[in-house]
């Protein structure tokens, strides 16, 4: 094994380690009210909804992404299906609020916990779920496994045995693909590798509408994980290149200034990598380049001190 690829592994353990750390400080009190399931029409025939900027818990049930429906003459597509089956329940119950159409298909964004423990409960409605080809290595992995057990452990009762990893349907193979429900085309585009290498966003021109899920997180600091850092700035910069009228991000409020929370996002990560690889490359320790770092532009964003330092380290390893 050459170092990289022990650093990978390093990697990936602290981030699993760090995940679980993080969630068993975080939960608050079981007694708090839980954020509904309300969703927000953000365009015409376009609406999502927003979960809490947290690291998921029993109390929040695991709502700690966003999800988001399009309405077309011809039935519904929803991007992703949040955290939990209860969360999903809710999420068809807006649906069916807003619309009689009925659902004809989920895209999962990417095969993230907090984005796909609903799957079951959309599938059951009659959707058909479509996630990019990339995706069948986590769904078959070891990390999957063991996160859906941790959350049986520290998001019960909301995760429980009977909660699964649902598959797609349908595997998508291209970079781009137009999917015409109706008189309404939806484009599907895959971004990743990136934040993961499945990664896909929606793009509705008819309204200018993005779902870009964990592309962008708005409103706080992005979990970087085992993430290709370069590879997802280029991404935000084609997505920068559509101006979209308005975003949806996989956290956080939808946003009506689309490029600037691009690049945002895009500057973190890029941040992040100069300094890294300049401790990297002056094979300076880990501790001294994360403290002369200046973060100041990103500190005061929700989950920094939670997220920043394993973000920082996982790059420094990569670089």
């Amino acid at each position: 094994m050459n170092l990289r690829q022990l650093g990978s592994r390093l990697a990936a353990l602290q981030g699993r380690i760090l995940m679980t750390l993080c969630v068993a400080a975080a939960l608050p009190s079981a007694q708090a009210e839980p954020r509904p399931v309300k969703a927000v029409e953000v365009a015409k025939n376009a609406w999502f909804v927003q979960g809490e900027a947290a690291l998921g818990s029993t109390a929040n049930r695991n709502f700690i992404s966003n999800a988001g429906f399009v309405v077309t003459d011809d039935g519904v597509v929803a991007i992703d299906a949040l955290g939990s089956p209860a969360l999903a329940t809710e999420l068809l119950a807006e649906i069916r609020r807003v619309t009689p159409q009925p659902l004809r298909y989920v895209i999962l964004t990417h095969y993230h916990a907090d984005h796909i423990y609903g799957l079951q409960v959309l599938k059951a409605a009659g959707a058909t779920i479509l996630a990019h080809e990339s995706g069948k290595a986590y769904l078959n992995s070891d990390t999957a496994r063991q996160r859906l057990q941790s959350s049986r452990r520290d998001i019960a009762p909301w995760i429980d045995a009977d909660t699964r990893v649902v598959p797609a349907d349908r595997w998508l193979d291209q970079e781009d693909l137009t999917l015409r429900v109706g008189t309404t085309d939806i484009q599907v585009r895959h971004v990743g590798l990136a934040h993961t290498p499945e990664d896909l966003v929606v793009y509705v021109p008819d309204s200018g509408v993005l779902f870009a899920g964990d592309l962008v997180f708005r409103g706080r600091i992005p979990f970087v994980g085992e993430a290709d850092s370069r590879h997802w700035i280029e991404s935000l910069g084609r997505l920068i290149e559509i101006r979209p009228k308005v975003l949806i991000p996989g956290h956080g409020p939808a946003s009506t200034e689309p490029v600037a929370d691009l690049e945002l996002t895009r500057e973190y990560l890029k941040y992040l990598r100069t300094t890294m690889a300049e401790a990297a490359r002056n094979l300076e320790p880990f501790d001294d380049a994360y403290a002369k770092a200046d973060w100041s532009r990103f500190e005061h964003l929700p989950l920094f001190k939670a997220a920043n330092r394993m973000n920082a380290y996982n790059t420094y390893l990569l670089m």
